[in-house]
Formats: C-alpha cells, sequence, structure tokens
C-alpha cells in the first residue's frame, strides 16, 4: 500500500509542514519518489510517524524522540527505554511542581488586588518589585 503526503497526514494527524520537518531533520526515513517526484509513504511510514507523533504528545523533546529512535533502529534493552522514560517523568515532575510553585504566586498576589478601576494595582507593583 503507497499512499501520499495528504493522506500520511490524515491517518496520523501530523501535518504535512511537520512531515516535512522529520524527514529534514532525519526522524522520517526518507520515502521513494513517484516517476513525477511525489513522496511514496507506507506502513513503515505510517508506523515511524505514529511513533514520532506519540512521543511528542507524551511531551518527550526532539532531542529524546531521535535517542528513543536510535535504539528502535539500532536495537535496545528495555533498560535502556526505561532510563529515558524515568527521566522525562522526572523532568514533568519537576515542571509539575514549578507550575504549582507559579500557581501559588499568581493566586498571593491576586489576593492583595481589590479588583477596583483605580490605576494603583498590587500585581503590577509586584512584578515591578523584582526588576532589579
Amino acid at each position: 500500500m503507497i499512499i501520499q503526503i495528504g493522506e500520511l497526514s490524515k491517518r496520523t494527524g501530523v501535518h504535512i509542514e511537520t512531515i516535512r520537518y522529520y524527514e529534514k531533520e532525519n526522524l522520517m526515513i526518507s520515502p521513494p519518489r513517484s516517476p513525477g517526484g511525489r513522496r511514496q509513504y507506507d506502513q513503515p511510514h505510517i508506523m515511524r510517524l505514529s511513533f514520532i507523533k506519540r512521543c511528542r504528545d507524551l511531551g518527550f523533546s526532539l532531542k529524546e524522540v531521535r535517542v528513543l529512535l536510535g535504539l528502535v533502529d539500532g536495537g535496545y534493552t528495555c533498560a535502556q527505554v526505561q532510563d529515558i522514560t524515568l527521566r522525562h517523568q522526572q523532568m514533568i515532575k519537576d515542571k509539575i511542581a514549578d507550575l504549582n510553585k507559579l500557581d501559588k504566586t499568581l493566586g498571593e498576589m491576586a489576593k492583595h488586588c481589590s479588583g477596583d478601576p483605580i490605576s494603583d494595582c498590587p500585581v503590577i507593583d509586584a512584578m515591578f518589585a523584582n526588576t532589579g
């Protein structure tokens, strides 16, 4: 089964421009071309692009996706994949902690604001307070 880039995009939910970008970045295996120069994708392309999309949906960076694909292409152990996954999970936990701190800080700042239609605002004052 040979499909064109538009159909690959539909099947995977990845925009055409993104597919081309992944090819340029060597994340996708370059497809053969028809005599007319059109890219011709098949099942391995669909599977690889779906893998990349799922990794990105899970928040893996392109660098991490590249490492995972390198393992897939070159042979891997579950321990290697687990290590990458656990490091990624820790990064997500760190981001969540940072976002919780940010949420608390913004909430505290907003408590000091009366919401009155005046030009003196404690939230704006608090943002200027840490500027050197």
